[in-house]
């Protein structure tokens, strides 16, 4: 990634634009989840929970939480429980939307991966919405047809997951 991008861990300043992100990515498609659900999936786990800044402004997000194999969160509820989990569950990676196209988000899945090794996790996970299930298998991501993904995720959802190596 160009030295213009900073990844750091989520702080509690970067709701507003968070928030924002998640709104212009997901509004239009009826995903949204709004901010309450939003931080419920990094309280459990603030540490797994990053940022992208350029020139000191948020320009995208990644969630992620421990979560049970072959399970992820549903968009309509809140998350009420923090998992011990071998399975890092990226639930939400955004990146500002004239920002795509340029490799940020696979930089952005890089990070992750180097930093779900560093913490011992065994596995990643995640749900691929909107036909993004071809960049995650670009990744190394296999597809888990065989899981029900919650139909807040919408019709075209495919739960996915690849080893930590």
């Amino acid at each position: 990634m160009s030295g213009e991008f900073l990844i750091r861990q989520l702080t509690d300043d970067d709701w507003d634009a968070v928030v924002a992100l998640e709104h212009d990515a997901y509004a239009a498609d009826g995903l949204s989840e709004g901010r309450e659900s939003l931080q419920s999936r990094a309280l459990g786990s603030p540490g797994t929970c990053f940022v992208l800044e350029q020139h000191g402004a948020v320009r995208g997000y990644l969630l992620s939480l421990p979560y049970p194999p072959l399970r992820c969160p549903d968009l309509a509820e809140a998350e009420e429980t923090a998992f011990e989990s071998g399975n890092l569950h990226v639930h939400d990676l955004v990146i500002a939307e004239e920002l795509r196209g340029r490799e940020i988000a696979e930089e952005f899945m890089r990070y992750l991966q180097a930093r779900a090794a560093e913490l011992e996790f065994e596995q990643i996970s995640m749900v691929a919405v909107r036909g993004t299930d071809i960049l995650l298998r670009l990744l190394g991501y296999r597809a888990n047809r065989e899981v029900a993904v919650p139909a807040s995720y919408g019709r075209r959802a495919v739960y996915m997951s690849m080893p930590v190596h």
